[in-house]
Order: C-alpha cells, then structure tokens, then sequence
C-alpha cells in the first residue's frame, strides 16, 4: 500500500464511535439465485458490512462522524445543526454521535411533522435531539438562521453538511479504503468492482482518495438515488473538488478530476424515496437469500443496481464484486406500506 504517503492522515482529529473493522461476507447464495435465473455465471459476490458499523443502529455515516465530531470538538463548538431528509440515516447517526461527543444537535428535516413518529425519526427524537422542520428549498435558510440564533443566544455551533460530505467527513472513507486493502485476503486479489450507494457523495469522495492512495485498481461505482441541483457543476466535478481538500486535509499530495469518478445514473426511479418494483424485489431478495435487510432509499436501490447490472451481462461470471452495505436498516419501519409485505 502507498499509505505512507499521507503523512498527516494518522494526525486528523479522530474520535472512535464504530465497530472496527467491519466484516466482509460472501453473497453465495444471491450469486446462485442470479446464475439459475439468467443461465450464465453470475459474479463472485461479497457484502462489505457497513451496515454494522455498531453507533445508533450503524452505517456509513458512523465513520465520517468520527472526523466530525472530533473537529466540532476541536473548534469549540457547543452544539452540531445538520439536516436530512425525514428518514435520514445520517441524521439518526449524527444525533448518537453528538451525545457520544457532548454535543447538543439540531436537525433541519425536509417535510412535515408526522402525526406518529417511526423508523429513523423516532430515533432521532429519542436521542434528544432538536428537530427543525421545513421545505426542501428553504433547508439551506434555515440552517443559515438556526446558527445565527444559536449565536445569539451564546452557543457555538457546528454546521455539518448533508450527509457529512465534506472534506472532513471524507477521511472516514479514505481510512476505510485502508481497511479493505488490509482485508483483501479474503478475496485472493482486489475485487474488480465495488458497488454502492451514492447521494451527497463523500463516501465516493473518500472511496476515490483512499483507492489512489492504497493502489486499489478496481471500478468503484456509486449507484446514484437522487437527481442533482439542476444547472452549476456535474455532481462528478462537486465530488473532485471535494477530492482534492480532502486529499490536502491528510498530506496527500494528489488532485482529482470529473473523470475518476464513476456515478451509475440509471437507477434513480421515479425519485428520491420512492419505492419502486426494483427496490422491493432487491429488499426480498436479499432478505431471503443472505438474510441480509436493505433500506427503501439507499442500499435497495444500489443493490437493485448491482442485481440489475448482473441481469444485463454488465457484471459476468469473471467479476469479483464486493457491496459495500452503507446501512439505513431502521428506516425499512417507516416503509412497511410501501414494502408490500
């Protein structure tokens, strides 16, 4: 591995929230239902166990966090404002990690106040955490507001964007790249692609400077489940530009572009959180081949992706594919009627 490069990563404000490393399993009995239904070989398949990354119910969010936290520490900062979706997995995982940091945490959710709370959202109210609600286009005014009224009243807050997805958040996945590379003996060699969930993209991010840093050589492909901002940077050149500060942020002496990103847009559906056919067969799938549980949102749709490209012929029998399992089991709770089940 080309670790030594990076001479400051090991020095980046850090705090430990997961479960360490996390698993890799294999996918045998998918791989076999996939080979009797096509006729072909299907790819040799792994699951990367991210899903039990052990903080608030785990995920990929853990690990960023980690980074988060430990700089909202070191900034002084009294309490953190991040926002997601309803269903957020990054904002269930951010409220155990605020606590775990001695942090107060605002949420700013896109929606409306449901009349019985479920899924991820009942954890994030049992977490203590303060839940700001508001429409998709007026998030960024409100987190503007809530940190100047915070201010005012004489807290230091945190801002953390979406997701985590910023070049601080980001060293989580260069340091999880790490671990993969010293895992691979699993495999007998690097698996040819990793596929998983992208949406506010710095677990790419992290991915993309991790793999350049460690010699992995594989396809790294992020399934897209939401649209863009519509006009300004392509979401590979946002992701670049995030690349390379994240990249400065560990001494790492190396820059990114558009192209080394590779983002499958082919299976967004018919929008951000709404269950489709795919993503209820890939959840059923999965759950009854490797007993494996998959969000609505994220990980079904990325696994319905990867079981998509295997049907096509994108993915073959000469493939070794890992899954990286970003989590997000809590919100299947809030899904029920949509699951058909």
């Amino acid at each position: 591995m080309k670790t030594s490069e990076a001479t400051k990563l090991n020095d980046v404000p850090r705090m430990k929230f997961a479960d360490l490393p996390t698993a890799i399993e294999r996918m045998d009995k998918l791989r076999e239902a996939l080979s009797e239904e096509t006729g072909k070989p299907a790819p040799e398949l792994w699951v990367k166990r991210d899903d039990q990354t052990g903080l608030a119910f785990g995920g990929n969010k853990t690990r960023k966090l980690e980074y988060l936290m430990a700089d909202a520490v070191e900034k002084g900062a009294s309490c953190v404002i991040t926002a997601g979706a309803a269903q957020s997995n990054h904002c269930r995982q951010a409220a155990a990690a605020a606590i775990k940091a001695g942090l107060k945490c605002h949420l700013v959710l896109v929606g409306q106040p449901p009349e019985k709370s479920n899924g991820n959202l009942l954890l994030d109210e049992m977490l203590g955490s303060r839940v700001h609600w508001c429409a998709r286009e007026n998030r960024a005014a409100l987190m503007e507001k809530l940190e100047n009224d915070l201010r005012d009243a004489g807290e230091e807050p945190y801002l953390i964007p979406v997701g985590g997805s910023n070049e601080v958040g980001s060293v989580g996945y260069v340091v999880a790249m790490q671990e993969l590379m010293d895992q691979l003996g699993v495999f007998g060699e690097q698996p040819s692609h990793i596929v998983f969930t992208t949406g506010s993209g710095g677990t790419q991010v992290g991915m993309v400077v991790g793999a350049k840093l460690c010699g992995y050589e594989g396809k790294i492909v992020g399934v897209n489940v939401a649209r863009g901002i519509d006009g300004g940077p392509s979401f590979e050149e946002q992701m670049a530009e995030i690349a390379d500060k994240t990249a400065d942020r560990i001494g790492y002496d190396a820059t990114f572009n558009a192209e080394d990103f590779i983002v499958n847009q082919n299976y967004l559906g018919v929008g951000y959180g709404i269950v489709t056919d795919a993503e209820r067969e890939a959840i059923a799938l999965l759950a009854k081949t490797e007993g494996l549980f998959v969000c609505p949102v994220y990980t079904g749709r990325s696994m319905a992706g990867l079981i998509d490209m295997v049907r096509k012929g994108e993915l073959t029998g000469d493939d070794k594919v890992l899954f990286w399992h970003t989590g997000g089991g809590p919100a299947l709770f809030a899904y029920r009627d949509d699951l058909g089940v």
